[in-house]
C-alpha cells in the first residue's frame, strides 16, 4: 500500500509538471528613471517611479503608474522642499512583435486618469507653502523590448496635465493648468 501511495504521489507530481500551462495575462513590473521637460517651470529635472501592469488577450491591458519628481520646481534653496507626485491608472494598447513570450518588442500607446500632487514648502525666492492634489490625465507611447521570457527594457514618453486651474500657484505667477512631459527608461520584469 505504501508503494502505491508513493507511486501515486510521484505520478501526480510528474503529470502536473509536464501538463500544458493555462494561458494567463502577460504581467510586468517596471522600475524607471526619467527626465521632465516641456514646462515653463521645469526642464531637465529628474524623476523616478514604477509601473505595474498586465496585458490580457495579447494587445489590451491596464497599468498603475507612480512617479516622483523631487525638486521639480527648482533648488531647495530657492523653493524649499518641492515635489511632484503622480499616480495614474492607464489603459495600454500594444502589439507583441515576436509573440508574448521570449525575446521580442511591444510598441504601445497608453492613456489614463489619476492624480497629480504638487508641493512647495517655501524657500528664499518664495516664502510660501502650497500644495495641491488635482485630478489629472496622461497620454503617452513607448516600447518594451524583451531579451528573454522575463527581462527587458522599456522606454516611454508621456504628457501629464491636470484638469483644472491650480489656484494656489497664482502666488508663484503660474498661470493655472499644470502640465509637463516626461521621458523615462527602465528595467521591465514579467
Amino acid at each position: 500500500m505504501r508503494r502505491f501511495i508513493q507511486s501515486l504521489v510521484l505520478s501526480t507530481a510528474v503529470a502536473s509538471v509536464l501538463a500544458p500551462s493555462v494561458a494567463r495575462a502577460d504581467g510586468w513590473v517596471n522600475p524607471w528613471a526619467g527626465v521632465n521637460f516641456g514646462s515653463d517651470i521645469n526642464d531637465g529635472r529628474g524623476s523616478f517611479g514604477v509601473n505595474v501592469g498586465g496585458m490580457g488577450a495579447g494587445i489590451i491591458g491596464g497599468e498603475a503608474s507612480f512617479g516622483y519628481s523631487p525638486s521639480f520646481f527648482g533648488t531647495q534653496n530657492d523653493f524649499g522642499n518641492n515635489t511632484v507626485l503622480d499616480l495614474m491608472g492607464n489603459l495600454i494598447v500594444g502589439i507583441p512583435v515576436g509573440g508574448q513570450h521570449g525575446a521580442g518588442l511591444r510598441p504601445y500607446v497608453t492613456a489614463g486618469l489619476g492624480m497629480v500632487r504638487t508641493q512647495i514648502d517655501g524657500g528664499t525666492l518664495f516664502d510660501v507653502s502650497v500644495s495641491d492634489s488635482d485630478p489629472a490625465w496622461n497620454v503617452g507611447a513607448g516600447v518594451m523590448g524583451y531579451f528573454n521570457d522575463h527581462v527587458g527594457l522599456r522606454g516611454d514618453v508621456r504628457y501629464l496635465r491636470n484638469f483644472q486651474s491650480t489656484d494656489s500657484f497664482a502666488t508663484l505667477d503660474f498661470d493655472g493648468t499644470f502640465s509637463y512631459w516626461r521621458g523615462s527608461i527602465g528595467l521591465v520584469i514579467r
